[in-house]
């Protein structure tokens, strides 16, 4: 029997253009299960690879090619992604001819957030919006990538490729930055000398990976602390996706 290894990437999303865009790009970095980095971390623009991939394991052969790891073709990926992977239901229904019946405050504005990200305000954190904060054009290139390569939702917030080798989360690193927890997995990551400035001090061209590595370790956390994540309560819709945090990033 073919054993089947887990690898835990991290992807911070630049715009579809970006690589006109020095400041933001695609930043991807991968961890394994005993939280070695695997190959090197990978900064660009992934437009090219998502539209050649022509399916979900030939998508992440791809992506393990650009950090300089050569995959076996057996590996199971478990990606975090730093953007918004769905759009709030109620600008949804609004597009149908169905507003809402009045509108408050601008972090309570269904139109504008998903309930995951109201769940976060009322709790110290404060995500972007893809309508208000000029992040539609990262948002729909995570959107595109579920659409075409992990298209099945299996839990709420989790999305996962027909086979099984993708499972996909929307993961958020700045929250990640001020977790204990997060501080002390952070610690027994196993880096290359080269990068371990790009984790505790980056630049601003690294701060891309930086953030992809705190989404690989998200990612990580999923299968390995769960005690350590926020999971979505079930009263959360489904289709509005989960924004998945360290719990004690949180205020009471």
């Amino acid at each position: 029997m073919t054993l089947r290894p887990t690898l835990y990437v991290g992807w911070d999303v630049g715009g579809w253009n970006c690589d006109s865009n020095p400041a933001s790009r695609d930043a991807l970095v991968v961890l394994d299960e005993s939280l070695t980095m695997v190959g090197t971390p990978w900064r660009g623009n992934l437009r090219t690879t998502l539209n050649e991939a022509n399916s979900s394991r030939d998508l992440l052969n791809r992506l393990l090619a650009l950090c300089h790891y050569t995959a076996s073709g057996h590996e199971r990926v478990v990606m975090a992604i730093d953007t918004p992977l769905a759009l709030p239901q109620a600008l949804l229904a609004l597009a149908r001819g169905e507003p809402v019946d009045a509108l408050g405050r601008s972090q309570e504005n269904p139109y504008l957030y998903r309930q995951t990200e109201r769940w976060l305000f009322a709790r110290g954190v404060t995500p972007l919006s893809p309508i208000k904060d000029m992040i539609g054009s990262q948002a729909t290139k995570g959107m595109h990538l579920l659409a075409r390569f992990a298209p099945h939702s299996v839990r709420r917030g989790q999305w996962a490729s027909e086979q099984g080798e993708l499972l996909a989360v929307e993961g958020y690193p700045s929250p990640a930055k001020r977790s204990a927890a997060f501080a002390t997995l952070q610690g027994k990551i196993r880096l290359p000398e080269a990068f371990v400035s790009m984790l505790h001090q980056p630049t601003p061209k690294q701060q891309d990976s930086q953030d992809a590595c705190f989404c690989a370790l998200l990612a990580w956390s999923l299968e390995h602390a769960p005690e350590h994540i926020a999971w979505p309560p079930a009263e959360m819709p489904a289709a509005e996706g989960w924004i998945f945090v360290p719990k004690d990033a949180l205020s009471d």
